[in-house]
């Protein structure tokens, strides 16, 4: 599958943004996610969203599987781990799969890897030998699929790469938060920013208590069919510390729209009776 530079949509309409989680040590408990409240803050700091998120053990066939769906997606997609250069490490051999391309050395992830293995030298107090056999091991950390771009890392010049089939672009970063958040920032920054709406997006709800949600569907059906661009969202509790059993009920979209849509929900509410708490606004 021949690659381009960027995915089409990154200069026109907003793309949806997917996140695909990397490693077994994630399913197996032995390590708490991270990546997924990150990624949605970084792009909420932008005025974007993240539209779903996966995980995927270590297994070869899985992400493969999984990255490309997500090349042929046309979304935006940020792939975290396994792009190391140790057994368990198969993201980057994956994508090659996944695009139908072979794998090579990228010269400038090369080039990179070389200078940190000199600056790593350099610490030790020791001298680099570039044919030594963990420097020549550390290259395979620079070999991508044929047609890659990196993606630089600040933390250690390691970097990272994207690829871009005919449709999907797939930005990959290490699983470490340390290395991957700013080189995430990085790709929507350098990337991205024509996309970004910051101040374009707010959400509006009010705690409803002792509700059903089954009474409130028709409410709910009725505002999103009124308000076109507007979600409608409920969150119920049943044991909360302070509320007790209640719904968080609210709309979301442009702040325009939010505007009458909310005024429309608690209009809407008062046939009903119901007990209400505090307004909650986010944006």
């Amino acid at each position: 599958m021949p690659l381009k530079n960027l995915p089409s949509h990154s200069l026109s309409a907003r793309p949806r943004f997917g996140l695909i989680i990397i490693g077994d040590e994630i399913l197996s408990g032995k390590r708490a996610d991270k990546h997924l409240p990150k990624v949605i803050e970084l792009l909420k700091a932008r005025g974007l969203s993240l539209d779903y998120a996966e995980y995927v053990g270590d297994d070869p066939d899985r992400i493969t599987v999984a990255l490309r769906r997500a090349f042929a997606s046309g979304d935006v997609v940020f792939s975290t781990g396994g792009i190391g250069a140790t057994p368990d490490d198969h993201t980057r051999q994956c994508a090659a799969r996944a695009l139908g391309v072979a794998l090579q050395l990228h010269p400038q992830a090369k080039a990179l890897i070389e200078q940190r293995m000199q600056d790593l030298a350099l610490e030790q107090g020791r001298s680099y030998d570039p044919d030594q056999a963990d420097n020549l091991h550390s290259l395979n950390m620079g070999v991508f699929p044929q047609g890659a771009q990196i993606i630089p890392n600040p933390y250690n010049k390691i970097p990272g790469f994207y690829c871009v089939g005919e449709r999907g672009g797939v930005y990959f970063v290490p699983g470490f938060p340390v290395m991957a958040w700013p080189m995430i920032e990085w790709v929507l920054d350098t990337h991205y920013r024509a996309c970004f709406a910051v101040d374009a997006w707010v959400e509006r709800s009010v705690i409803v208590l002792g509700a059903m949600e089954a009474t409130l569907t028709p409410l709910m059906e009725a505002i999103e069919h009124d308000f076109p661009g507007v979600k409608v969202f409920s969150l119920p509790s049943v044991d909360h510390p302070q509320y007790g059993r209640h719904i968080e009920l609210g709309v979301k979209g442009a702040p325009a729209l939010v505007a009458a849509a909310y005024a429309s929900l608690r209009a809407g509410l008062i046939p009903f009776a119901v007990k209400l708490g505090p307004e909650l606004v986010q944006s």
